[in-house]
């Protein structure tokens, strides 16, 4: 909880990489494994959208 109302309070990390397994249920792990699959697509998403970007300032320079 932040000590002031106007601080920003810090994103919950879904999974930190490296960390310990072991103490996970077969349901947390599911459910990490969906919001991590959720993330690279997040990911993908912009990836391909700032190649587009690219692809048209490309052809636009190439004129």
């Amino acid at each position: 909880m932040a000590l002031f109302d106007d601080e920003p309070l810090k994103p919950r990390r879904i999974h930190e990489i490296g960390q310990d397994l072991s103490l996970l249920s077969v349901d947390e792990l599911q459910e990490r494994i969906g919001q991590l699959q959720a993330e690279i697509g997040r990911l993908e998403g912009e990836l391909q959208a700032k190649g587009s970007t690219r692809q048209a300032a490309e052809a636009l320079f190439r004129r």
